[in-house]
Order: structure tokens, then sequence, then C-alpha cells
């Protein structure tokens, strides 16, 4: 039966395409946490009246957050692909879109966590400095663990972003979904697996705000 409406979809071919999207979301969702934190603290740190404060720094950093934020993400993919050659020795493949799926999102989520920790009662903070908590403890027991909630709802956001850049990096070839609807769906005219790929890449997205939410709420303690 479902080989009769769905006639064009090869099962193998889909199911690889799904770990293949699984893989470069799980991976620059990853690599986008940690570099957008230590982006965000370091945009909220040196910024004035903050522990860092650093004008020259906070500005230069800014600068690049907002350059390669602004950048749409078709047009970064081109721009990167003689870095992505140097890093991964091709332009082809789920290791190939990863510079740029990285390089595109970490600077969004980075804006992200300077509002967050923007957020936090500087009351708490100066209060940890009047009782001698040094910066990186300041960074432990106070920003980090008063933003949490904000941070993990911060990376759901960018994870479903990320999801979309994947289909966008594979119609230039990165593998995924996003290759095998434009490939085998598009150019072939074949609508049913663009309509299978459209709706597994709907289900990852679900699958990643229910454990957002559920995430973000139960460590959200306000």
């Amino acid at each position: 039966m479902l080989n009769e409406l769905l006639p064009n979809v090869k099962w193998e071919k889909m199911i690889n395409a799904t770990l293949e999207t699984l893989y470069m979301t799980g991976v620059s969702v990853l690599a986008t946490f940690v570099l957008g934190i230590i982006l965000g603290l370091l945009l909220f740190l040196t910024a004035k009246g903050n522990l860092w404060q650093n004008s020259m720094i906070n500005s230069l950093i800014a600068a690049i957050v907002n350059i390669f934020r602004s950048i749409p993400f078709i047009i970064l993919i081109i721009l990167l692909i003689p870095f992505t050659i140097f890093i991964v020795k091709s332009m082809f493949g789920s290791n190939a879109a990863l510079p740029a799926l990285i390089i595109g999102a970490a600077p969004f989520y980075a804006r992200m966590v300077e509002i967050a920790l923007r957020e936090i009662d500087k009351g708490v903070i100066e209060a940890s400095r009047a009782m001698g908590a040094s910066t990186w403890t300041i960074i432990w027991k106070v920003l980090l663990p008063e933003a949490m909630p904000a941070l993990v709802s911060g990376i759901t956001v960018t994870a479903i972003a990320l999801v979309g850049y994947t289909a966008m990096a594979g119609v230039v070839g990165a593998g995924g979904l996003g290759n095998l609807a434009f490939l085998d769906g598009f150019q072939r005219s074949q609508n049913d697996v663009t309509f299978v790929a459209t709706v597994l890449i709907l289900i990852i997205v679900f699958i990643i705000q229910f454990i957002g939410d559920r995430v973000t709420s139960s460590i959200d303690k306000r």
C-alpha cells in the first residue's frame, strides 16, 4: 500500500539521508553551543560596566558576530568553499557542510547568549564580587546557571534553524534530506520523495522543540 502511494521513495536512501541530517545537525549544534557561549560571554563581559570592560575587544567581537550573522547562509557556504576544502579536503558530503553550519549559527546563538546574560540581575553579580568570588567563579556559579533556561531555549531555536540550514546545504551537495529532496525530488519531478523528506524534516524539528521545551521547563526554577 505504501509503495503504491509513494512509488519513487527508496526507503534505504531516505533513512541514510535522515541519518546524515541528524549527524550534521547534532555536530553543528554541539559546536555552536560551545562557541556561542564563549562569544556571548566575551560580548557580555567586555561590555561597558562589566567584569572585563574593554571597548576595543567588545567592538571587534561584535563586528565579527554581526558580519557572519548577516550573511545569507547559501552565500556563506559558497564563500567558505576554499576554507572547507582546506579543512575537510572536500566540498561535498556531510562533513563539508559542518564549517558553514557552525560559522553561520554560532554568531546567531552568541547574540542570544549575550541577551540572556544581560537579563541577569546585576545585584546577584555584585553580591558575588563583594564576597570575593573570582571572575571564573562568577561565570560558572552565577552567570551560566542563572541564564541556563534562556540558553537552552536559545539553542533549541538555533538547532531548528540548523535543520533548515542542512536542507540548504544539501542543495550544494552536502547530503542529507535537503540533498535528496533536491536531486531525487525536485530535479526528477518525484514529488513523493520531496514530500517524505519534508515530513521527516518536520518530525526532526518537532522532536527538537519538544526536547528543548522539556529541558527548559525542568531547569527553570522561577
